[in-house]
């Protein structure tokens, strides 16, 4: 049975149950305290922490995950991967652990042919939590399973929470035995890897309090409602479905590793290291795809760092596989097609997920490049001093700061006869993950923030939002945090969180900045908002300080915006739908959206596109924009079913999290987003937009700037005034600037060519006399002197060159010096003669640039270096006679 089946059967089976069939949600978590969705359950979390409540009593999913805390193990163990599906069913408030243990227990042993898995029923071993009797007896009593296949383990095992205060409860697991092939008898308890766990089921029925660890916390009491969370881990079916070792080698990672061997011409099972490497490349790169899928693009920070490090992982195994050119496309493809079985999206989206793959590629084999080279002088630097290890801290440099994996450091160290201080390595890379672990930790404690909110929303439920329609309401003020903290009032000065039970102020969020305002309160205080947000869903919080008087909980108040401005950012709204809509046609639907800002006249769209768009083609969008502008086009806001916004071809944001129940907003025949912010009424009232240019903000991902409205015109006008002025300047119509500019701009370069090229050979007529003034240093030609002061670093190099030139076939080196700006520049050459006789540039830079208090380095022919102190050029050419001499003598 193919993983596709498998998730469709598992679908199936739960919606004809009565569970309502949620798709999987965004890798990109939404969620401030995760980076990437890691676990089934993560789009429900708001559901059981009370946060929201849930639409639906029961619910069913396959949600993609992202895990990367075990990177290290991918490859070496036939359970760890990075990217996992996770098939759930969720009760909330409905259904308990009779049900729940009872549906798992049919889907899994039921017959192929009546829907099930077909799992022997003999097969599987239950776990259960020591002090869960009742879960022991249902699976015992109801299900059939023997008391011998039935174990019970502690709290760290069979015992689950968030990790924070709030809901928890007893687990049970369902495990399948492999066989004596997989170790030893005696169940779970004893063997993890024969008896294979492939489903969980949680029982949520508890309220654990503080606590850092898996069993460290206490229970203070019994929800209100248990509910039931439970998650089998698709893969880990397929391996026993599919009758295969691991994961890497079911349909869909199978697909991938075998590309990957073909292009490196290895043989997956003739050997461990390559087993293990094709392994790591299947699930990186399979990762990376679902990943760019989302959204998400390489970067040196957050789930971008993530993904570049995953696919600099993989490019690097293939490349200790063998393969000496880019593979990454034809990874993609494949990877593509393994998948799209089961997200068909892939292939729509290929050519965007292609070409950021490439480029990051690209962008990787220069590292290499680079890092090879830096390398290269560390390792200079260490035999210079006369070491025979290369410290950690320069091996932990090169792969943090220049992205140079620590396997090739070893490698090409060893070739030179040096041994990496692997410790000291490993040390700063411990330091690294523990600083990393603590800030997530810190992160992860960020609950505890949101709890008065959370409390001020169970009170009062959620804000209902009037700004839509209304730029003023009557409210009243249901909650109130001074400095972070509830309370009942505050005073003139304080810095507040005010809360209210209906609002015309927009929160920030999906690109549009907040609304502000004034919020005046019964008894005549006045609060001044300068930002709105929802720190927890459905709850718009006011922020601001109080200018006079009082306020206090339960008070009356009227909140007015400040109507300007909200007009401006509507406009920038309006105009990014409509800028969206004219890249797209332009550049095809890869050039999707990644991102917005807008604000007052001006607004940034980010969108997916793998190079630079041409002047042209961004001139065409502007003109096409304003095109529709003149089309005097109503903007009409619906809300419709998700189902419906997608049968109308309404466009979706990468990474936004949607409800059954969506904001769709059309423009005229023009454009259709879904899209819950604030807009005009029609397209005559942006006036004008400006497109200020592009840029490019990451790998695959470009950033337009315009502006909007007045500011657009505002802009135009200082342009106009600016063309006049050159127009005066260059005695010339403004349809003749290009031309008459670009022609005065290539006399400037042709002058300064010409400048140059008198400079240069200037410089040069010293050649003759340095050459003749060479010393003999047991039997090496020497010239060591300081050139004319200001001699540019290229002039300074044909010069030693010259000279090295000059010198015959005597053995010879040549050492020049120049300050430039106050910083002394040293270039030094040697012919093969004095190579041969152990002088070699290099060195001999490394030993002028130490004297100046600077640095250098370079190839054994020709070198260059420079340092900070221009005092000390005599002491440094000084420096390389004495080199010269104690190396020939």
């Amino acid at each position: 049975m193919d993983s596709a089946e498998i998730r469709s059967r598992w679908l199936r089976f739960f919606e004809e149950r009565g569970h309502t069939v949620v798709p999987s949600a965004s890798l990109v978590a939404d969620d401030p305290t995760l980076l990437l969705v890691n676990a089934g359950m993560v789009p429900f979390k708001p559901y059981f922490l009370g946060e929201v409540k849930p639409p639906f009593p029961r619910a069913t999913s396959v949600q993609k995950c992202v895990r990367t805390l075990d990177i290290d193990e991918v490859g070496k163990t036939t359970r760890h991967g990075s990217f996992f599906q996770m098939c759930g069913n969720f009760s909330f408030g409905d259904y308990f652990k009779e049900q729940a243990i009872s549906l798992a227990w049919e889907l899994l042993t039921s017959p192929v042919a009546d829907g099930g898995y077909g799992l022997p029923p003999e097969k599987l071993w239950i776990t259960v939590y020591v002090d869960d009797d009742e879960a022991e007896t249902i699976w015992r009593e109801k299900i059939g399973v023997p008391a011998e296949r039935i174990q019970r383990l502690g709290k760290a095992d069979n015992f689950w929470s968030m990790g924070v205060p709030g809901p928890c409860g007893p687990c049970s697991e369902i495990n399948y035995d492999r066989g004596p092939d997989y170790g030893e008898a005696g169940g779970p308890a004893v063997n993890g890897e024969r008896y294979l766990e492939i489903w969980n089921l949680v029982f949520m029925q508890f309220v654990r309090g503080e606590g850092t660890g898996k069993d460290d916390y206490e229970i203070h009491g019994v929800l209100p409602a248990k509910s039931v969370d439970t998650g089998l881990g698709l893969e880990r079916l397929a391996c026993i479905l599919q009758g295969v070792d691991n994961l890497y080698e079911i349909d869909t990672s199978r697909k991938i590793l075998d590309r990957a061997a073909e292009l490196t011409g290895h043989r997956y099972g003739a050997d461990l290291k390559s087993d293990i490497a094709l392994r790591v490349v299947a699930d990186h790169i399979r990762t990376a795809v679902m990943l760019i899928g989302d959204g998400v693009v390489p970067g040196n920070e957050g789930r971008g760092y993530v993904l570049r490090r995953m696919m600099r992982r993989a490019i690097r195994n293939m490349r200790l596989l063998g393969a000496d050119g880019p593979t990454v496309s034809a990874l993609v493809d494949t990877t593509i097609d393994a998948m799209s079985p089961q997200y068909p999206e892939l292939r729509t989206d290929a050519k965007r997920i292609d070409s950021i793959a490439v480029a990051e590629e690209s962008r990787f084999l220069d590292k290499i490049v680079t890092g090879t080279s830096i390398l290269d002088n560390e390792i200079g630097r260490t035999k210079a001093a006369g070491g025979a290890t290369l410290s950690g801290s320069a091996a932990f440099a090169l792969h943090d700061t220049h992205g140079f994996p620590i396997d090739l450091t070893l490698e090409m160290a060893a070739e030179q006869g040096l041994e990496v201080d692997e410790d000291g390595f490993r040390r700063l890379m411990a330091e690294q993950k523990k600083r990393a672990k603590e800030d997530a930790r810190a992160k992860k404690q960020g609950h505890a923030d949101v709890s008065a909110y959370r409390e001020i929303a169970d009170t009062s439920g959620a804000t209902e939002f009037t700004g839509y329609l209304l730029d003023a309401s009557e409210t009243t003020v249901v909650g109130l945090l001074v400095d972070g903290v509830s309370a009942p009032a505050a005073h003139e000065g304080d810095d507040v969180e005010i809360v209210l039970d209906r609002t015309p102020f927009y929160a920030e969020g999906g690109g549009q900045l907040a609304d502000t305002g004034r919020i005046r309160v019964e008894g005549g205080g006045v609060v001044e908002v300068r930002d709105v947000q929802q720190p927890v869903p459905g709850v718009s919080v006011h922020r601001g300080t109080v200018q006079v008087g009082e306020v206090t909980v339960g008070a009356a108040a009227h909140a007015t915006i400040d109507t300007e401005r909200r007009r401006a950012i509507a406009r920038a709204h309006s105009a990014t739908h409509l800028t969206h809509q004219a890249l797209r046609d332009a550049l095809g639907p890869t050039a999707a959206q990644a991102g917005s800002e807008n604000a007052p006249g001006r607004f940034r769209f980010d969108f997916g596109a793998p190079s630079a768009v041409p002047g042209g083609v961004l001139t065409d969008v502007e003109q096409k924009i304003n095109e529709v502008l003149a089309r005097d086009l109503d903007v009409v806001a619906e809300v419709m079913s998700m189902d419906a916004a997608r049968a109308q071809g309404a466009t979706a944001m990468f990474g936004e999290k949607y409800g059954d129940e969506v904001r769709v907003v059309t423009i005229g025949d023009y454009s259709k987003e879904l899209c819950g912010g604030t807009h005009v009424h029609n397209t005559a009232q942006l006036g004008l937009v400006k497109l200020l240019g592009e840029s490019s903000i990451g790998a695959g991902v470009r950033r337009v700037e315009a502006l909007v409205g007045v500011d657009a015109y505002r802009f135009l006008a200082r342009e106009h005034t600016i063309v006049n002025q050159l127009t005066d300047v260059v005695k010339g119509r403004p349809e003749e600037l290009p031309e008459r500019v670009s022609s005065i701009v290539a006399k400037l370069r042709e002058a300064e060519k010409e400048i140059d090229r008198m400079r240069a050979a200037q410089v040069l007529q010293a050649s003759a006399s340095l050459a003749e003034g060479a010393s003999d240093v047991n039997g090496v030609a020497l010239v060591a002197r300081r050139v004319a002061d200001g001699t540019p670093t290229d002039d300074l190099r044909k010069l030693a060159l010259d000279v090295r030139g000059r010198l015959g076939t005597r053995p010879a080196a040549v050492t020049v010096v120049s300050v430039v700006n106050n910083k002394p520049m040293v270039v030094v050459a040697t012919n093969d003669g004095a190579r041969e006789r152990g002088v070699k540039a290099g060195e001999l830079v490394r030993t002028a640039a130490q004297a100046l208090g600077g640095g250098g380095g370079g190839k054994d022919d020709v070198a260059q270096g420079g340092g900070a102190n221009p005092a000390a050029v005599d002491d440094a050419l000084a420096a390389v006679a004495g080199t010269v001499a104690r190396k020939t003598a």
